[in-house]
């Protein structure tokens, strides 16, 4: 029998964020909603659930456990990857509903034909990330407050964690 060692991979986090508030929902839905295939979700809630990030035999989000990844080990785990400016799904600090909470402001977005925004591209967590986040107000957020632990810099990242602990925890 050979053993294998469970990872996280980057699209696991737009399935966290998305069960944080639909927890119930089948995973046909859940699929769906982020540009997965069915399989696809069905394997990244297992990928969750050893991790810790579910808690034990749910597909409800252990907040705390999620919260402490996205906070120290999202920016480690996916490292950004900023180019040039492009039109694009506004992230970080280029969302309003963030950019009155940063220090920096911090504009990105995600390269995307959907997008109506210009500035610097930052490759999204996953590729189905900007449609799915244009379909789900929170999720969008949760995202964008995601990217700025990525890119930011102490004082950024201080705020974001401040909003994170708000939806997460307080929610």
């Amino acid at each position: 029998m050979v053993m294998e060692q469970a990872s996280l991979r980057a699209v696991d986090l737009g399935v966290a964020l998305r069960l944080e508030h639909q927890p119930d929902e089948h995973y046909e839905d859940l699929g769906r909603a982020l540009g997965l295939s069915l399989s696809a979700s069905h394997r990244s809630v297992q990928r969750l659930q050893v991790c810790g990030l579910l808690l034990p035999g749910s597909r409800r989000v252990n907040r705390s456990a999620l919260l402490e990844f996205l906070v120290h080990g999202a920016r480690y785990a996916f490292p950004p990857s900023l180019g040039a400016d492009v039109r694009g799904v506004p992230t970080a600090g280029s969302l309003p509903s963030i950019r009155e909470h940063l220090p920096e402001g911090l504009n990105a977005v995600w390269p995307s034909v959907e997008g109506r925004v210009r500035g610097p591209g930052l490759l999204p967590l996953y590729a189905g990330a900007p449609v799915a986040a244009l379909s789900d107000e929170r999720l969008h957020r949760l995202l964008a407050l995601v990217d700025v632990m990525r890119i930011g810099q102490a004082r950024d990242r201080k705020a974001a964690e401040s909003q994170l602990r708000d939806m997460l925890l307080h929610a």
